[in-house]
């Protein structure tokens, strides 16, 4: 089975940049993505130079991970371009020698405690999402701490709300608590507008360094956005 370009986006559509929580593909920083026989290659960019290693590894490790998962791929070759580390982050890894060995001397740990801090504060902009479409609706804040997973409305925000839970590993069952604290405790209701107040600016900071890393991509590389999924090429997204 040969694998398509089609299927390489639809895997890197799983990607997405840890800080921003929104995935690679629409926030335009997938240069390019060809298939070679059974070898997928793509090249991802960033907004600038010296955007954060730790992101732009976590980024194209997962990136990789996630088309060698593609059927039919049997290598994938990513690379990330116009940044200070290039070479150092692709060299890493396409020999999985993880963040520690790839910045050897200069990186204390690996990124699994940044990775789920992200998620934490992503969780938290998602849950505020829903929160303020709930209150908007009629619910009383009062009765937020009281809410169910199965009160909430069917849509994609909840679906993608659910998701961030279940990667967290945070009960998913719809007699779970909306609300809950980092290990899985329900919130009182003191801590649920606490969680409110919190979650808001979380949620505009994310949305508002979004805006911004859009911005500055589209100057640095324009025409980013000109084209779909299908006819990625090499200086367009």
């Amino acid at each position: 089975m040969t694998p398509t370009r089609a299927a390489l986006w639809d895997a890197l559509a799983g990607v997405r940049d840890p800080e921003l929580d929104e995935p690679i593909t629409e926030l335009g920083f997938v240069a390019a993505a060809e298939v070679d026989g059974d070898t997928a290659r793509v090249r991802l960019r960033l907004p600038t130079y010296f955007c954060a290693p730790n992101f732009a590894y976590l980024m194209v490790a997962d990136a990789r991970a996630a088309l060698v998962g593609v059927p039919g791929v049997r290598r994938a070759d990513v690379g990330l371009d116009d940044h200070f580390a290039s070479g150092q982050i692709n060299a890493g890894v396409a020999g999985s020698r993880g963040f520690v060995a790839t910045f050897d001397g200069l990186a204390d740990d690996e990124l699994d405690e940044l990775r789920r801090t992200f998620r934490r504060k992503a969780l938290a902009a998602r849950r505020d999402r829903l929160l303020r479409g709930l209150l908007a609706a009629g619910a009383a804040p009062g009765r937020l701490a009281s809410l169910r997973l199965r009160d909430l409305p069917e849509g994609v925000d909840t679906d993608v709300y659910l998701s961030r839970r279940a990667e967290l590993g945070l009960d998913t069952a719809p007699d779970a608590p909306l609300l809950v604290d980092d290990a899985g405790r329900p919130m009182t209701g003191e801590q649920a507008e606490t969680a409110l107040r919190r979650g808001r600016l979380t949620r505009l900071s994310i949305e508002g360094n979004a805006a911004t890393c859009r911005a500055v991509l589209a100057a640095r590389y324009p025409g980013v956005g000109d084209t779909d999924r299908s006819a990625v090429g090499p200086s367009r997204a």
